[in-house]
């Protein structure tokens, strides 16, 4: 989020837009990890002609899961043909701990090319599938143009997104993560080929007019199944906050400010990861090996959170967030034209724009959510800082008072001390395989499916180490397919993500298009002596990627465009959340983990305090993200600004954190996620939220409940972003959660487990 984003980035969250590939690509800023092509949105820094290949495949959320599939669920995709089952399936847990053997004897077998796609057994081969992708689109969208109004038309419309981002998707994925050049630079060629083509679908005023009529027609409307309706009002919604629907001259503005705001975007994407420079001689001599040295200056490059020095922490903070005046300005003209283009379509605030079809729907909630949450968490976050002051005074007394470059050092002091929780004490417990075992028991008992490692065929993956994965369910088949590139290796982009390659979507003949994702993962290799050992860390990220992919595979609708993860920002992360307070649970942890080699398992008061550890200064990490967001939404509310941007975080940080501001910081110009999240960084809160929500009332009791696990899946899963997100929430909680639920559901994690103590006094 994404992810990834995801960050709620930092997990994961998702990057979609387009009616029909037409709409919004600003939004297409948003990485991978874990919706849409790319859930997560980690900092990914495309240019413009990359974002216009994005906002193609956003196909925003929309359609809901089959009403067959809800019909019958003893036999829940009858009439569907699957592809059968698969006699060169093996275990899971197997395939992971150990390195694939080389093909020494296919020597002679046929390249089958990236993810079995034929063309692609070479680079040249992103040539002829966009080609052919664009032929399509133009038969498609002057059959669109001349069908008389109906469900056919949202047929085309879903069979046009398909077809540009079966290539979009694909090569957003290839032209970053294919270890060889060729494969890249034809990857991104064909992204900016199909991205020239969004532009000219969303300025082709024929085909809008198609969709247009149909939705003006109310009896024709009420006559269509409720997917059906949702999505065509989907498409018209991306088309039009592009404003397609506005006048010629309007409608030149509102692309020019587009085009506008995409540059804009990549210039302040960029500028937020470029590194600071400072004379030598103004860095005390004793602490200038911390950083990279460029002749006479030294180049701070982050934030060196975790330095155990002070003086290096206080320098890093002071000299990377030094402000930047065309960063500033870049940051200025980029909120500045959101608000214009946010205006010109009918909006009274970019943050309306942004909030319209999600759970929280309005920026008035996002602001009561972020109040009240601040509210509740006040008392809890002063502790938090009473500790840490602590801490430092008992480290170094001579200078006591906790300032915005303390916490994540010190918050990590107190866990070790506290807790004792040496990732090296855990590692041997945790093998891929064994992790990979888990998920499978997982779910096998909550959703009666099980993963199988495939061998793929020669040219399918694109690095000797990426893993196939067959998605089965125990009655309905082949769901879909996940590749797993876990391993590290030279230029891989560093983070967890999830991206969707191929969409699902029904078609025409009865077949169900296989949803295929990839998860990305950053693990060590293995060695001669162990399998991959992965930190507790590794492995929570490992079950939050899965819950996406989870996520993709069953969410299987009638449209492609609202397919699997598709669905608005604050759900997005739901699932992959939700899977980590099942990776935190002793009773799901003892299913697997296992010492390879002793097999021993791993002891529930390590798992207690593992999880008691997360607790530690939880209060003051939550204030913190509740202080981002809710700079976001002053950022994207009612314009023109009433100060500086800095003024404005000056004031925030002083009234949602705690900690005071820093002279001379511009904390905002290093805020990378106001492009890819503008007026959605709350997301990550709202769908941990949703997640706690889930998990005490649905999981706490027994994190193996089959009928609460059909549940999700037909409540949460199933309809991708086919149905309202509120609605979705409220069929799998039976009631409609309020703010304060939202908000006590977070506060109430933080509460520590006594029982840890009294285990650990034993």
């Amino acid at each position: 989020m994404a992810d990834a984003l995801l960050d709620p980035e930092a997990r994961g969250v998702t990057h979609r837009s387009v009616g029909c590939c037409l709409g919004n690509a600003e939004r297409a800023f948003r990485g991978s990890c874990g919706a849409g092509p790319g859930l997560c949105g980690r900092g990914r820094g495309p240019t413009r002609n990359k974002m216009l290949t994005r906002r193609l495949c956003s196909l925003r959320a929309g359609a809901a899961a089959f009403q067959l599939l809800r019909a019958g669920r003893g036999d829940p995709l009858a009439g569907i043909r699957f592809r059968g089952v698969s006699t060169s399936w093996s275990p899971v847990g197997t395939a992971f701990n150990v390195k694939p053997q080389g093909r020494h004897l296919d020597l002679f077998s046929e390249r089958r090319g990236l993810f079995g796609v034929p063309e692609l057994s070479a680079p040249e081969g992103f040539q002829v599938a966009q080609e052919e992708a664009l032929r399509k689109t133009e038969v498609l969208v002057e059959l669109a143009c001349k069908t008389p109004p109906g469900p056919k038309t949202v047929l085309i419309f879903d069979e046009l997104s398909d077809s540009l981002c079966r290539v979009a998707d694909l090569a957003d994925f290839v032209k970053i993560a294919h270890p060889d050049p060729a494969f890249r630079e034809a990857a991104e060629e064909a992204c900016r080929c199909i991205g020239t083509m969004v532009e000219k679908l969303n300025t082709n005023v024929e085909l809008y007019q198609s969709l247009q009529k149909l939705l003006a027609d109310k009896k024709l409307m009420d006559s269509l199944d409720p997917e059906t309706r949702r999505v065509a009002e989907l498409f018209m919604f991306d088309f039009e906050i592009s404003g397609i629907h506005l006048d010629k001259e309007k409608r030149k503005r509102a692309v020019d400010l587009n085009v506008k705001i995409l540059d804009l975007s990549s210039t302040f994407l960029m500028g937020t990861n470029i590194p600071n420079k400072i004379g030598k001689h103004l860095v005390p001599e004793h602490i200038r090996h911390h950083f990279m040295l460029d002749g006479e200056h030294v180049l701070v490059d982050g934030l060196h959170a975790e330095a155990p020095d002070d003086l290096v922490r206080e320098a890093a903070y002071k000299i990377f967030l030094y402000p930047d005046a065309g960063q500033l300005n870049c940051l200025e003209e980029l909120l500045k034209n959101r608000d214009l283009l946010a205006k010109l379509v009918g909006y009274s605030t970019f943050s309306h724009r942004a909030l319209q079809g999600t759970i929280a729907q309005n920026p008035e909630t996002v602001i009561q959510f972020l109040e009240k949450l601040s509210d509740k968490l006040s008392e809890r976050t002063l502790k938090d800082f009473e500790m840490l002051r602590g801490m430092k005074m008992k480290l170094n007394p001579q200078n006591a008072e906790l300032m915005p470059w303390d916490p994540p050092y010190y918050s990590g002091v107190l866990r070790a001390e506290r807790y004792n929780i040496e990732p090296s004490l855990y590692c041997p417990f945790f093998s891929l395989g064994a992790c990979m075992e888990g998920l499978n028991i997982l779910f096998n008992q909550l959703l009666g499916i099980s993963l199988y490692a495939e061998q793929p065929a020669k040219g399918e993956v694109w690095c000797e180490d990426v893993r196939k994965l067959a998605v089965v369910h125990e009655a309905e088949g082949l769901l879909g397919y996940i590749y797993c590139d876990f391993f590290q290796r030279a230029d891989k982009p560093h983070q967890d993500c999830h991206f969707t390659i191929r969409g699902g979507r029904l078609k025409e003949n009865g077949d169900y298009q296989l949803p295929v994702v990839v998860l990305m993962l950053n693990l060590p290799q293995s060695s001669r002596s162990s399998p991959t050992l992965l930190t507790p860390g590794m492995m929570e990220n490992l079950f939050h990627e899965m819950g996406h992919a989870m996520h993709s595979m069953l969410g299987r609708t009638r449209y492609q465009h609202v397919t699997g993860t598709r669905c608005p920002t604050d759900f997005a992360e739901v699932p992959s959340i939700l899977m980590e307070y099942f990776a935190n649970d002793y009773r799901v942890v003892n299913q697997f983990a296992r010492h390879y080699q002793t097999g021993q398992p791993l002891p529930k008061n390590m798992v207690s305090r593992l999880c008691e550890s997360k607790k530690v200064c939880a209060a003051a990490d939550m204030q913190l993200q509740v202080f981002y967001a809710t700079l976001d939404q002053i950022y994207h509310g009612k314009h023109p600004l009433r100060r500086s941007t800095t003024d404005i975080l000056k004031e925030m940080q002083e009234k949602f954190y705690g900690l005071p501001y820093v002279p001379n910081t511009a904390w905002q110009l290093r805020f990378s996620h106001l492009v890819g999240y503008g007026a959605k960084y709350y997301s990550y809160l709202m769908s941990r939220a949703v997640a706690s929500m889930v998990w005490k009332e649905c999981f706490l009791q027994n994190p193996f409940n089959r009928a609460m696990g059909e549940r999700y899946r037909w409540e949460m899963l199933a309809h991708g972003g086919g149905k309202e997100p509120l609605l979705m929430v409220q069929g799998m909680l039976q009631k409609c959660p309020s703010i304060d639920d939202y908000v006590s559901a977070l506060v109430s994690d933080l509460d520590l487990d006594f029982e840890t103590f009294f285990m650990d006094s034993e």
